[in-house]
């Protein structure tokens, strides 16, 4: 998978409202299947298809314990998608401020012409 196409998915798994809520679930600790479809209203099976879209955005892994399969948090993929957005973020604060620059210069010539 290219970065790009990571990164798509990525975006694609956090887009949905379960997705981020098991993620935010993993965050405390790795957990099975059955613990993380406890809250839902949803079948184990449709719990197990949010955790392929997380695994294949590579969100969360599986591995195996004895009989238990826990799923736990993978930090890289979401860290290369904050990243990706960081440079967005400063692109979008320098713009903020050279506007707010602007918006300083004219209202301080509005003011020199008023008085």
């Amino acid at each position: 998978m290219t970065e790009s196409e990571r990164l798509d998915a990525t975006f694609i798994a956090l887009a949905d409202p379960t997705r981020r809520a098991i993620l935010a679930r993993l965050i405390e600790g790795e957990a099975t299947v059955m613990e993380l479809a406890e809250p839902f209203d949803m079948s184990q099976p449709a719990i197990s298809k949010h955790i392929k879209m997380l695994e294949r955005a590579g969100l969360v892994s599986r591995s195996r314990d004895a009989q238990r399969r826990p799923v736990k948090i993978e930090g890289p993929a979401l860290k290369a998608a904050t990243d990706w957005l960081e440079e967005y973020r400063q692109v979008w604060e320098q713009n903020y401020s050279r506007l707010d620059a602007l918006l300083e210069d004219l209202q301080a010539a509005q003011r020199s012409t008023e008085s």
